[in-house]
């Protein structure tokens, strides 16, 4: 197993320095653009979002569920994956106001390439194939071999996981999001190629990823039992986290529907 360099603090949490160089460093740019903003800035409940989101991805790579994640559990693992894909990033989105993001579009070609990975076919693709790449055996096992290469994972993760939240959450027009009707469709798709990854692993009649079977045991799981409870925990929060989504997203549907036919009524009126 990997020897990962950590600071202890206390008994049974440790911190990666570069988790939190790279945590404060994206908050710190965060606070100086709200700072410079001439009008009002960011709301309290997108400073709120933002942070929130910071605090997770700092427990989420470091602590008790990364040490687990590393040396223990490949179930641990899977659960330090859905925070990092499902949680982190739509608070990072929400918590970012549009104005704080337009000037990175000024440069044409920026604007075109940003164009074109945020459509949601570019983003369902991008998400799905860097989600199943990474579970292979050969590329999780080159992860958990070296470090470095698992920090690439991680921030591959983070990274086409903003671009699958953005037709959902996205905070600026000129990339927008996708109507209700079409959100719905798009979490219902999505829950399809990670049933699939999570099949493939929890139907698994060997053990995948050769680390976790001679790690030390916990709390009485076989390797075996540790990979099926893995893929069962990607296959059904992630899928059931999905039509939570589709449920928020009908809902305000519904609402906006019956704002729209009142302000019509009003105008005839």
């Amino acid at each position: 197993m990997l020897l990962h360099p950590v600071v202890e603090v206390g008994k049974g949490f440790s911190i990666h320095a570069s988790t939190v160089v790279g945590i404060v460093a994206f908050g710190g740019v965060y606070a100086w653009r709200a700072a410079r903003r001439d009008g009002p800035g960011p709301s309290v409940a997108q400073r709120a979002a933002f942070y929130a989101a910071l605090l997770v991805l700092f427990f989420t790579l470091n602590g008790p569920l990364h040490d687990l994640s590393d040396t223990y559990l490949f179930s641990a693992h899977m659960v330090q994956h859905l925070v990092l894909t499902l949680v982190v990033p739509p608070l990072l989105i929400v918590g970012t106001p549009g104005w704080m993001l337009r000037p990175l579009l000024r440069p044409p070609l920026v604007r075109a390439v940003a164009e074109r990975v945020t459509r949601p076919a570019s983003c369902f693709v991008l998400f799905n194939v860097v989600l199943a790449a990474w579970h292979l055996p050969p590329m999780y096992n080159l992860a958990l071999a070296h470090h470095p290469v698992h920090i690439v994972q991680h921030l591959l993760f983070l990274a086409a996981s903003v671009l699958m939240w953005w037709p959902l959450v996205s905070p600026l027009r000129e990339l927008p999001r996708l109507s209700y009707p079409g959100q719905m469709l798009y979490c219902f798709l999505m829950t399809i190629p990670m049933s699939v990854v999570a099949i493939y692993v929890t139907m698994a009649d060997r053990i995948l990823y050769p680390a976790y079977a001679i790690a030390p045991r916990v709390w009485g799981m076989t390797p075996m039992d540790d990979q099926h409870y893995g893929g069962l925990i990607m296959w059904i929060p992630g899928g059931l986290f999905f039509y939570g989504v589709m449920t928020v997203v009908f809902a305000k549907w519904t609402l906006r529907g019956g704002a729209d036919e009142r302000e019509a009524a009003q105008a005839a009126a």
